[in-house]
Order: structure tokens, then C-alpha cells, then sequence
């Protein structure tokens, strides 16, 4: 991979890209390209055994003219403020296309969560919590799961600002478990938007998830469901892989019995019916559908000559680079972009934050009713954009994100 195909690099290039298009002037750009508040913070720890390390955490609220921030909080070691910046800034374009009325924002702390008790995890989001307390809130900034932190560490978040506050506030965070105000649906949707862009961008080519054959890179709480409900609505899933490497099988894995082995504990490279693949190599597998689902940068100039798949549906943030991005058009590639394809995360976590300021709860039905509904929608008003402007899914969801966002900026005019 190309040292200088950081995610901030890439973001910052598709925004250019998008700019160009709506022929905005450089002012304009300079606000759309530079975040509105960032916060870097010390997070110390005392560990069980009673040494005192310490990590550094980060909250970036990118743009929030179009409502408060919304945004995950991410667990790892690779985290910097960088990569919060470009993850802030596509969640902006991403609450854009689906027209969810958030702005983009993004957390992490820059700690391998596998190496830490859950007592030490608990101890690091209270204290990361407590320090970024001034800039959060359910009108102000909404975190979600992201990599390396799940429902139980949105419940810690939730009831440190609530402690604090001397009241429950569910809506201050999203995915959060079901007993605490958490939303029907929210762990799967993800991974459902996944599939309903997939569906969509089949449906344009005349093609069905029956006719195909897909891998997913990225066995998570993404492309774990993702690879579920391809595997329900037909698809041969082939190849599926998580950050040790993955598993191939010709005729197609049986995805229910890998998730239940691997929610057992076992290794997923260890699942019986399958024989070994690399995560570079399954991105070269001879398929229809490749879905990246696990971490940005995977399908560079190297690695996107190696494609075989017509459609990349981008499951995970950021997968594709920008010269990736280049040689996949110049090979044909249909690319459906991560900030509609993996929007149906933040979809139900708008619908959850309802919810939770109405102390009113859907069923389950009716969540994913409305899931499809805002992913067709949003898929359909993207593919209408780039087949009347000559653009790529890509550029057409950024132009339709920036440009969303844009009016809210010059709708509410510049303060002083």
C-alpha cells in the first residue's frame, strides 16, 4: 500500500473531486475541508495489576450545520487524529446522502483493545468520556460503536454523561444494548444497508443475488451480517476473511454455521469445509461482488488491478484509495461508495436517538421497513445523479452530500 494513501489524503481528494464538479469557489471548499472542533485529550489508566499507562484520545466534530455530530468511537491501535479527521468527514457526507439530519463527527482512543481487561476498557471510556463531556451531548455530538468498541461501551459512555448530568439520557449515544434504551435492529444494519446497495446496484445491470457469487473481506459486526443476509437472499457467498485471513469454498460457505462457530470461540480460518485464503488474495478472487468490509486503504493501485469482481461494495469506511479508485473505473468496476453503502449503521442510530428522545419504541419490522425504504431511496437519487451527469456512484454521492451540505452553510450565513 502506498505510503501517502492515508485516509485523510483520500477524503480530502474526493472532496476536491466533488468541489470541482459544483464549481464552488475556494472559500467555500476551505470551510467544507476543515473541521469545525477537535478535542485531544490524555486518557490515563490504572491497570489491574496498579501500573499507570497512558493513551491518547480524540473527538472530531467535522461539520454540524445540518444538525448535531454523529459519529463512532474507535478502539485501536492505529488510531491518530488524522484518520478521526477523514472518518468525521465522510460521516458528514455520508448523513448528507441519506439526508439524515446530523452532521459527521468521530472518536477514537489510540489503544489495542485486545490487550486490556473489560474492568480496563470500563475505566478508559469513563475517563475518555469525561474529558471530551464538554463537546458531547444528544444535541450536540452522538457517538456510536466502531472498531474495537460494541454495545457495552456505548452503555459506559451513555451512563458517564448521564452520572454526570444527574439524569438518564439514552440519546447522548447510539447501538447501545436493548435493556438501556438501545434500538431493535441497530447490530444488523449495517450490514442490511450493505445488502440493499448491493440489490440495487445488481437491479441497474439486471442482474439478482441469486445470479451471483461474493466475498467479504471483513468478518466483524459488518460483513458477519452482511455475508448472513447475502447468504439468506440467495448468493453464493465464496470467501469470507477477518484480520488473521479467511477461508474459500467454491460452492459456497454455509454462513449461518460459520457465525455460529465463530460466536463459539473458534478461529474462523479454523472452519471446517473451506480451505485458506490471504486477505490480498480474496480480493483477487474470481467473483461477482467484492465487499471490503474491514479497514480503509485495502483496494490501492496494486491491489485494485487485481479485482475481479464487476461490483466493490464498500462495507467498511474508506477501503479504496484514490489511485484504487482510478484503475477500478479505467477496469470497469462498479463501485458503490462506502458513504451509502454503510450508511444503514447510522440510519437506524437516527432512528434509535428518535426513539430515545421519544421514549417510544418500534418494533423491529418497522425499523427494517424503514431501513430499506432510505436505503433505496438514497441509492436510487444517487444513481439517477451520476447517470445524468456522467459521474461515478462515487462523485455523484459526494455531490450530492457536499452540496447538501453546502446550503446549510449558506443558508445560515457566516456568524459574526
Amino acid at each position: 500500500m502506498s505510503a501517502v494513501a492515508s485516509p485523510l489524503i483520500t477524503a480530502q481528494s474526493q472532496l476536491a473531486s466533488a468541489v470541482e464538479i459544483l464549481g464552488y469557489d475556494p472559500g467555500l471548499h476551505a470551510m467544507l475541508a476543515a473541521p469545525r472542533r477537535e478535542m485531544n485529550v490524555a486518557v490515563p489508566l490504572r491497570r489491574d495489576s496498579g501500573e499507570i499507562v497512558l493513551f491518547r484520545g480524540y473527538r472530531v466534530q467535522h461539520n454540524i450545520s445540518r444538525g448535531p455530530g454523529k459519529g463512532g468511537l474507535r478502539y485501536a491501535s492505529s488510531v491518530d487524529i488524522d484518520e478521526v479527521r477523514a472518518l468525521a468527514m465522510w460521516m458528514t457526507w455520508k448523513c448528507a446522502v441519506v439526508d439524515v439530519p446530523y452532521g459527521g463527527a468521530k472518536g477514537g482512543v489510540t489503544i489495542d483493545p485486545r490487550e486490556y481487561s473489560s474492568a480496563e476498557l470500563e475505566r478508559v471510556t469513563r475517563r475518555y468520556t469525561s474529558e471530551i463531556m464538554p463537546i458531547i451531548g444528544p444535541e450536540r455530538d452522538i457517538m456510536a460503536p466502531d472498531i474495537g468498541t460494541d454495545e457495552q461501551t456505548m452503555a459506559w459512555v451513555m451512563d458517564t454523561y448521564s452520572v454526570n448530568q444527574g439524569y438518564t439520557i439514552p440519546a447522548v449515544t447510539t447501538g447501545k444494548p436493548l435493556p438501556v434504551g438501545g434500538s431493535l435492529g441497530r447490530a444488523t444494519a449495517t450490514g442490511r444497508g450493505v445488502v440493499h446497495a448491493t440489490v440495487a446496484a445488481l437491479a441497474d445491470a439486471g442482474a439478482s443475488l441469486h445470479e451471483v457469487r461474493a466475498a467479504v473481506q471483513g468478518f466483524g459486526k459488518v460483513g458477519s451480517h452482511a455475508a448472513r443476509f447475502l447468504h439468506d437472499g440467495g448468493a453464493r457467498v465464496v470467501a469470507v476473511s477477518d484480520e488473521i485471513g479467511g477461508i474459500r469454498a467454491d460452492d459456497g460457505l454455509d454462513i449461518p454455521a460459520l457465525m455460529r462457530h465463530v460466536a463459539d470461540g473458534g478461529r474462523l480460518v479454523d472452519f471446517p469445509g473451506g480451505e485458506h485464503v490471504s486477505n490480498t488474495d480474496l480480493l483477487a478472487l474470481d467473483v461477482d461482488v467484492l465487499i471490503p468490509a474491514a479497514v480503509e486503504g485495502v483496494l490501492d493501485e496494486t491491489t485494485a488491478g487485481t479485482v475481479k469482481a464487476h461490483w466493490v461494495v464498500e462495507a467498511a469506511n474508506g477501503p479504496t484509495t484514490t489511485e484504487g479508485d482510478r484503475v477500478l473505473a479505467e477496469r470497469g468496476v462498479v463501485v458503490v461508495p462506502d458513504i451509502l453503502a454503510n450508511a444503514g449503521g447510522v440510519v437506524v442510530s437516527y432512528f434509535e436517538w428518535v426513539q430515545a428522545n421519544q421514549a417510544y419504541w418500534w418494533t423491529e419490522d418497522e425499523i427494517v421497513e424503514r431501513l430499506a425504504q432510505r436505503m433505496q431511496a438514497s441509492y436510487a437519487a444517487v444513481a439517477t445523479t451520476a447517470r445524468a451527469q456522467g459521474l461515478s456512484l462515487r462523485d455523484a454521492a459526494l455531490v450530492i452530500g457536499v452540496q447538501r451540505v453546502a446550503q446549510a452553510h449558506q443558508i445560515r450565513g457566516l456568524y459574526p
